[in-house]
């Protein structure tokens, strides 16, 4: 691919030919390593494009957790390290170099970590081709540079050795993306269009039509730069800067995106609106239990250490809030938790460098996950560049019966024929309908926080009794903010109708959240070698009362959490903490025999106690996501607080009703 430069610069098209190699992801690992090893005289690559090509690969798979301890140009030699079945060593995708990576349906999925996009253009690669993007890594490889594409027609082409203008891989995109994407990247896109320069992008809009409460956020906090007339409002699929409330990130991202920020904007740069920005070290506070046990533990100790070090020196100089470590060990709070306890508002556009930032929309906030790039630009600016979703009303009706909760309705939502597979890429959940009223904040914060896990944009509830209960609760209580709520005629892309009645135990199985089946349909006899209650999905109060529900009963029968299972609960936060102690349940926790996690990350992301330690490990979480390696290298099955606990207490993957029932095995 020829630089701008080199193809006449701003105002003329450039051109794209193949000049380098393609690395085919198939569903066959021997087929991808062959590539890599015989250094690129194995199957053809029209032969490999016939072949089934491997679907939803996380960015756990394109780079695993701890090789983001670094942010250079070190990030290539570990592109696809994490992939599943490991058919290649470090550093084989980039001496193979490819130019062109080709994947099947939602490529990238998982989370916002911008550095499996810079792992892929530090191992050389210029071109994504899939036949869909989940909607952060698609931005992130667009902010970096990087040309994704889903028309295998236009690598049909290139393969047979056409030039292709830019425009042939673009033609999906609106204008600013294309603009974004021809200007090399975000940074290049800023430089190009504003302070009088010659480029003029301008965002389109529709005449004044009703809107829902996602659209209602977006328009009213819209930027100067694309400002919305009385007679207009904005339209789906367009994109537009607008203007966030809340900026967060935590230490994975903040080092990385502080040299940027200073790169980009000059070394007396300051941050606007400091007091709205927050810096969280809450990934990795629990992980040298679990580094210290690899080999090469004590380098990635020290590089841990070292990107907390580099946050909280970067906070410091902002001026920005920092959330620390806390007296009892681990972190004051996990991101999410912190940000849903005690700073979202109704109304507020939230961006944080964490793809669970939707669970912010539990209190009726539009708040979605970003990139480095992304926050880097926004610290200078508050501006995030959104592109307005389709957005599907989630009408949820009824009540959930006795031992079902919302983690059991996301897993059902998953597999959902309305919201499987690719059909909620890059839209938005709106949940509403009079059932809704039956669901506390922390179980709706567990159905917008998952709703990544759909491939959404967001989840979000428009806030109700129950939303302005919580905030008046809150410490410091808050108000309502700039509520938004739906026009009467707003438009939907689908409405889908969920009787809570209906809903049943569910649990996914291993390798994907979307594997979601419910548990009565599991064979018997799954044991278990750990039990991890916890992140910011399984770490709320509200799931320390489920939790303890089961465990009251195991206690009161002198059941307790049996030899050779390992049971963790893990809190998210100081004050869910202080809620668990107040109730007695951290007592009860340990008298099953259960070990009680201060606030951190941990397990879920592969950072502390509760982690598999081999592929034959077998772990029933109740974190958000089980994709390959995320959590170590055994099998996760993801599944509600009570049957978490119910099966730390039976040794086997269990319901409440099933947990005392002796096993003919054992």
């Amino acid at each position: 691919m020829r630089p701008l430069s080199e193809a006449g610069g701003v105002g003329r098209e450039r051109s794209i030919h193949l000049r380098g190699e393609v690395l085919v992801l198939t569903e066959d690992t021997e087929l991808i390593g062959a590539q890599l090893v015989d250094g690129g005289t194995g199957p053809a690559t029209s032969e490999l494009l016939r072949a089934p090509l491997m679907n939803s690969i996380s960015t756990d798979e394109i780079i695993p957790g701890w090789c983001c301890y670094w942010y250079d140009e070190k990030l290539g030699d570990y592109a696809y390290l994490g992939l599943r079945g490991k058919p290649f060593a470090q550093g084989a995708v980039k001496s193979f170099a490819p130019q062109v990576i080709v994947s099947g349906e939602a490529k990238g999925c998982g989370s916002s970590r911008e550095h499996a996009v810079y792992a892929e253009k530090y191992a050389g690669v210029e071109i994504v081709f899939a036949r869909s993007f989940e909607r952060i890594y698609q931005q992130n490889c667009r902010n970096v540079g990087i040309i994704t594409c889903d028309d295998f027609g236009a690598l049909d082409a290139l393969l047979a050795g056409e030039e292709l203008p830019l425009g042939a891989f673009t033609q999906r995109a609106n204008e600013i993306e294309r603009a974004i994407i021809d200007l090399g990247g975000l940074f290049g896109f800023n430089r190009e269009t504003r302070n009088g320069a010659e480029r003029d992008v301008r965002s389109a809009f529709s005449v004044k039509r009703p809107l829902n409460a996602v659209e209602k956020i977006i328009q009213r906090r819209l930027s100067s730069r694309n400002p919305c007339g009385d007679s207009e409002s904005v339209r789906i699929g367009e994109s537009y800067f607008a203007e966030a409330d809340v900026r967060f990130s935590h230490e994975y991202v903040t080092p990385m995106a502080a040299g940027m920020f200073v790169r980009q904007f000059g070394a007396d740069a300051v941050l606007a609106e400091p007091e709205s920005c927050y810096f969280f070290q809450d990934h990795l506070s629990l992980a040298e239990s679990v580094l210290k046990r690899r080999d090469n533990g004590l380098e990635l100790i020290e590089r841990v250490e070292n990107l907390g070090r580099r946050q909280q020196e970067f906070a410091a100089l902002s001026g920005g809030n920092f959330i620390g470590s806390s007296e009892m060990g681990g972190s004051r709070a996990i991101c999410h938790n912190y940000i849903l306890e005690h700073v979202a508002r109704p109304g507020d556009m939230i961006i944080g460098t964490d793809s669970h930032t939707c669970t912010a929309g539990a209190v009726g906030a539009l708040a979605f996950g970003v990139g480095a790039t992304d926050i880097a630009n926004a610290w200078y600016n508050r501006e995030i560049l959104v592109k307005v979703p389709e957005v599907i009303k989630v009408n949820l009706v009824g009540r959930l019966r006795q031992g079902v909760c919302a983690k059991d309705l996301m897993l059902s939502l998953l597999a959902h024929p309305s919201i499987e597979g690719s059909r909620t890429l890059g839209k938005a959940l709106l949940f509403g309908g009079r059932g809704g009223e039956g669901l506390n904040v922390d179980e709706r914060a567990t159905l917008c926080n998952m709703a990544v896990e759909a491939g959404a944009m967001t989840g979000m509830f428009e806030p109700d009794h129950v939303t302005y209960d919580y905030l008046g609760r809150r410490s410091p209580a808050s108000d309502g903010g700039g509520a938004a709520v739906s026009d009467e005629n707003a438009e939907y892309s689908a409405v889908v109708d969920i009787d809570l009645a209906l809903i049943v135990p569910m649990v996914a199985l291993p390798g994907d959240p979307r594997n979601s089946v419910p548990l009565a349909s599991v064979p018997e006899g799954v044991r278990v070698d750990k039990v991890y209650g916890g992140s910011c999905t399984g770490g709320k109060a509200y799931d320390m009362d489920m939790y303890a529900s089961v465990f009251e009963l195991a206690r009161a029968r002198g059941v307790a959490v049996p030899d050779g299972v390992q049971a963790y609960i893990q809190v998210g936060s100081e004050d869910v903490m202080r809620y668990a102690v107040e109730r007695g349940y951290i007592d009860l926790f340990r008298d099953v025999g259960v070990s009680v996690l201060p606030p951190s990350c941990g397990a879920c992301i592969n950072a502390g106690p509760g982690v598999s330690e081999s592929p034959a490990e077998v772990t029933v979480s109740a974190q958000n996501r089980n994709f390959p390696g995320r959590s170590g290298p055994g099998q996760v099955y993801l599944a509600s607080p009570y049957v978490v606990a119910a099966t730390a207490v039976a040794g086997w993957l269990s319901s409440v009703e099933d947990m005392f029932t002796p096993r003919a095995d054992s």
